[in-house]
């Protein structure tokens, strides 16, 4: 492919922006957001996601801009926008939909761009709403002006390991030309290749069951844990046993949120249930974790009053992020989980290095305590392991009233030399 293709990143989130400076490196490329907040941190070369530091920002050629008509006609436009669901956990394309009336409003006649999707959606979000979408916008005909493809992500917040220059790229095109030129594309990326599917639903569909299938793994995980907890039995020590047998699966408990596994099995679901199947097995494994903040929260009540607690509790919340070592917040279920501890009657505070107050308070109304210490409580709960709590989680112990106890969501202190010595310890 001609070094001088011209792409442009529509969205520069998690997935947008590690892209946009991989492909930066071989082709003229520019990011465009609608946030100018983004815009200009990053131009002062800051990335509040983490993912990219500041010398990669400074040496890159990327070029960043909130107006869509300060941008060149392209070869290639790329949407990377959120697609999340609403209150009723029906798919949300309004974001992904804003973005391609965008990208139809910046189309060419004679040009013969490619405009790829990579946001999540479900089977034939592409084909059947953005192309004639992308049609009526810029009044050019899909498929003999423009034309479609589909590369879904596999960007996984605060992994270093499986990078978007590292990873295999599964990609998908209109048409076996438009698929090559896609191939040539990603292939200056990626140093894993590209997998051709057999077509842009199929590789609709490869995204959403990826994600979906980690959902109901780790959703009969959950469920184990609850009965085994009815059994005075650890998961974790049924869960080292089991996984000495080679073909065992290793998923583990816990609360599932993020923009993926959390929200992508709805996409599905709500395509099934349109098409009348009924979804009982991907239903069924957002249910058993969607409710699991709600558990842990009623089993810790428990357990605390049953070793001697009572009373409304001063409950200190570490980590709020939805995984650790990551500040993204986003559909983190560790707000529903100090949402159900305070409808027991606790006080929660809430403590999260990583996180920004700002955002925390925005997304979920709650006030990040920057330093605790001015107060004792009566449960310690680290929600989030960040490596920076684990690594000085003795300094919470030491906050704790008499009598007060330690939850451990993830079993993050047994083996690491900070486990609490003498203390009421609950894990799962």
């Amino acid at each position: 492919m001609a070094k001088d293709k011209r792409v442009i990143v529509i969205g520069l989130g998690y997935v947008g922006l590690p892209l946009a400076v991989a492909l930066a490196k071989a082709f003229e490329t520019w990011g465009l957001d609608v946030d100018t907040g983004r815009i200009a941190e990053l131009e002062r070369g800051h990335d509040r996601t983490g993912e990219i530091d500041a010398d990669r920002l400074a040496t890159s050629s990327l070029r960043l801009t909130t107006d869509p008509a300060a941008c060149p006609d392209a070869d290639f436009y790329i949407v990377t926008v959120p697609t999340p669901v609403d209150a009723d956990n029906r798919p949300d394309l309004s974001i992904v939909m804003a973005a391609t009336r965008t990208v139809g409003g910046m189309l060419k006649p004679g040009r013969r761009s490619i405009v790829i999707y990579e946001s999540t959606v479900y089977p034939g979000v592409t084909e059947d709403l953005c192309g004639p979408e992308l049609a009526r916008v810029s009044g050019l005909v899909c498929g003999k002006d423009f034309f479609l493809g589909y590369s879904p992500e596999r960007i996984n917040p605060g992994d270093r390991e499986h990078t978007v220059d590292r990873i295999t790229k599964v990609i998908s095109g209109q048409t076996p030309e438009v698929l090559e030129d896609i191939a040539g594309l990603y292939n200056k990326v990626t140093t894993g290749g590209v997998f051709r599917a057999a077509s842009i639903k199929a590789a609709e569909a490869a995204k959403v069951i990826e994600n979906a299938q980690r959902d109901i793994n780790i959703a009969f995980v959950n469920e184990i844990t609850q009965i085994f907890a009815k059994m005075d039995l650890s998961v974790w020590d049924v869960l080292a046993a089991a996984g000495t047998k080679w073909n065992f699966l290793k998923f583990e408990p816990g609360l599932v949120g993020g923009h993926c596994i959390g929200v992508d099995p709805y996409y599905l679901a709500h395509r099934a249930t349109e098409l009348g199947c009924d979804p009982r097995i991907i239903l069924a494994g957002r249910d058993m974790n969607d409710g699991m903040a709600a558990w842990v929260a009623k089993d810790v009540h428990d357990w605390h009053e049953g070793s001697g607690g009572s009373g409304p509790c001063k409950v200190l919340m570490l980590g709020l992020a939805f995984k650790q070592d990551v500040p993204d917040l986003r559909n983190s279920k560790v707000a529903d989980l100090v949402a159900a501890f305070q409808g027991l009657g606790h006080r929660v505070d809430v403590h999260d290095p990583l996180v920004s107050a700002s955002d925390a308070l925005h997304e979920y109304g709650l006030e990040i305590v920057a330093a605790p210490g001015d107060t004792a409580y009566d449960l310690v709960v680290l929600a989030v392991p960040h490596r920076e709590l684990v690594e000085d989680f003795a300094r919470f112990t030491g906050l704790l009233a008499p009598g007060g106890g330690i939850v451990d969501l993830k079993n993050a202190l047994a083996g690491s030399g900070q486990a609490p010595v003498g203390m009421k310890l609950w894990t799962m």
